[in-house]
């Protein structure tokens, strides 16, 4: 649930989500956890994002699980009037959070030991899940060995996100960690849950040789019919999109032209028959047979679509509907 659900809005992607089995939730924020207080008992909400010792008491009087990933943390936390349920980073080539598989058996042991904390849980976090088996592989057999020097309960042990379930569900363990794919993004055969649409606000008609937008990057090699649609890199188009990708429009596809501003986009509908003012515009959906998947709108921009999903704005209109 973390960013804002993706960008889908957190709230109501947790009750789906609840709703479609899910055991708990995760986010990297005690301000997002706050944001699901009330849906789940706290500790079914887990803070996987780095905290510092500081707040130590805001942790506990969330009462939510949090991941730790170092002594000073836990000795922070030891002083809690209820026990924190603690879930232990094990860093096994990810290389951001966690404590070397050396330093995790002691660790567990504080954990399980101290006044103020319990263990609730263990986890790693795989680099490559999706490309290379052989660094997954090590990165299990760290995280096994580790566990198996354990003097204390792990707890919920979970290594997969999204790509490690689908490449590697036999390393499953108690729990995994799905987060792109739940949105329909990167899992062959799911279904996209967000279309992103916006709406023509202006039509002209230019003729061979004029520009388009910032830095003229676009020029007409024969009269054409320009849409402007009301959306920009302030709502989460990259201007990395310039001149690059199409939207959909009367279910054709509309090239992206000229540079993309905060606040527009505008695209060739030269092709589109009867393009008019306040005709929808879709950036990710389906338009009749056309489909614009996040998938392809992060290779036009550059980047993945997790990017894609956590750049949609604030002021983009959240609209949800049943399956």
């Amino acid at each position: 649930m973390k960013a804002g659900g993706y960008g889908h809005s957190a709230v109501p992607v947790a009750h789906a989500a609840l709703e479609g089995g899910a055991t708990g939730l995760a986010v990297a924020t005690l301000e997002e956890a706050d944001q699901l207080r009330g849906l789940v008992d706290p500790e079914q909400i887990l803070v996987m994002g780095g905290i510092l010792p500081s707040q130590a008491g805001a942790t506990a009087a969330a009462g939510c699980a949090v991941g730790v990933s170092s002594r000073e943390v836990a000795d922070a936390l030891a002083g809690s009037k209820d026990p924190v349920a603690v879930h232990l980073k094990i860093d096994t080539g990810m290389g951001r959070f966690g404590c070397t598989p050396e330093e995790a058996p002691a660790l567990a042991l504080q954990i399980a030991e101290g006044r103020g904390t319990r263990l609730a849980g263990t986890w790693t976090h795989f680099a490559k899940a999706e490309s290379d088996d052989a660094m997954t592989r090590r990165q299990m057999d760290l995280f096994l060995d580790a566990l198996s020097r354990f003097e204390v309960s792990p707890g919920i042990r979970h290594a997969c996100n999204s790509a490690g379930a689908l490449n590697h569900p036999g390393y499953g363990l108690d729990a995994v960690r799905c987060g792109i794919s739940i949105y329909g993004c990167e899992w062959p055969g799911t279904r996209p849950a967000l279309a992103l649409r916006s709406a023509i606000t202006h039509l002209k008609t230019v003729e061979k040789g004029a520009t388009v937008g910032y830095g003229a990057l676009w020029t007409a090699t024969r009269t054409s019919v320009v849409a402007t649609v009301a959306i920009g890199y302030a709502d989460g188009v990259h201007r990395a999109r310039a001149n690059r990708g199409h939207v959909l429009v009367r279910g054709h596809r509309a090239p992206l032209i000229g540079m993309v501003s905060m606040d527009a986009i505008t695209l060739d509908v030269t092709q589109v028959p009867g393009a008019r003012v306040g005709d929808v515009a879709t950036l990710i959906g389906r338009d009749g047979e056309q489909v614009v998947t996040a998938e392809e709108v992060a290779e036009w921009s550059g980047t993945i679509s997790y990017e894609v999903l956590t750049s949609i704005g604030p002021r983009v209109e959240r609209r949800y509907v049943g399956s």
